[in-house]
């Protein structure tokens, strides 16, 4: 049984990623009171047919989300295999959102809206801790998250699979990715940037990977990187994580993060390991230096 609970702040994608979770064979539920999840649990536990199910629970049913941990310690207590998916983005993502929508935020007191998110942004910190995994939608269509919530849910995807890692490169200059667990520096490696030639190409290309490998900080750096991530991989496992994003970056997001990122999680494929590898900035800041 897949049970996955879907929560995360208003506005941020988690009717779109219900959809997008029927769509992959899951028995969906949207807006269900925490009170009753127990006894839906017993249900679902206990049937036959039904071997995927995600529901969708937030705000809008603040009557009874004290109920919530509760629930949560009574399908511990029977043994219930559940995830917890949560979902969030920017303030001012979730505030052009609503406007866009002219939807009203569920706390916003007298249409205030900024004070209803942050409201909400505070009654749900405890469960965003608990989660299993975190999506940051800010930068993100419904179709990626979509292809998101196939890596992490899709058939062939088992919670018994083991820890589920996802690195990332990304520009600091546009911003740490918001759900990541620990972020890694690159930007002390020498700077493919400042090489003519190497400045419109990719630290995915073979020009810019040797160019960094010929030093021997970079093949330094990657070995310990490895290291340090091969080390604490099976105590997260240990501890219940189901899934791990590492973030590498560097001033753009284009060459030494990029290449950096790969290397790892080329490393860490051909160990077997479930590994994602998603570079954030790479084709927004390609798209710059062409510009130039």
């Amino acid at each position: 049984m897949r049970f996955v609970i879907i929560t995360g702040l208003s506005g941020s994608g988690k009717t779109s990623a219900l959809k997008h979770m029927e769509d992959m064979g899951y028995f969906c539920v949207d807006n269900l009171p925490p009170t009753l999840l127990p006894r839906f649990a017993d249900i679902c536990f206990d049937s036959s047919t039904i071997d995927k199910v995600a529901i969708g629970i937030d705000i809008r049913g603040l009557e009874f989300f004290s109920g919530l941990l509760a629930a949560f310690g009574y399908m511990e207590e029977k043994n219930f295999q559940y995830e917890i998916l949560f979902l969030f983005a920017d303030e001012d993502e979730l505030v052009k959102r609503y406007n866009f929508t002219r939807r009203i935020h569920p706390l916003a007191e007298d249409g205030r809206l900024v004070e209803g998110i942050r409201k909400e942004q505070e009654l749900l910190f405890d469960l965003s801790s608990r989660a299993s995994v975190k999506i940051d939608t800010t930068n993100m269509n419904s179709k990626t998250l979509g292809s998101l919530l196939s890596r992490y849910y899709g058939s062939g995807v088992s919670p018994q699979d083991g820890l589920r890692i996802t690195v990332v490169s990304f520009g600091f200059k546009r911003g740490i990715p918001n759900d990541t667990d620990m972020v890694f520096d690159a930007r002390f490696l020498p700077n493919p940037y400042n090489i003519a030639e190497l400045r419109t190409h990719s630290g995915l290309e073979d020009c810019v990977r040797e160019y960094l490998m010929g030093f021997e900080q970079t093949r330094e750096f990657n070995d310990k990187l490895y290291d340090f991530i091969s080390f604490i991989l099976p105590k997260y496992h240990q501890s219940g994580k189901r899934h791990l994003v590492v973030a590498i970056g560097c001033t753009g997001g284009m060459h030494r993060s990029v290449a950096t990122a790969q290397a790892l999680a080329d490393r860490l494929l051909a160990e077997g390991k479930q590994v994602f590898v998603e570079h954030r900035d790479l084709e927004s800041e390609k798209q710059v230096q062409l510009s130039k």
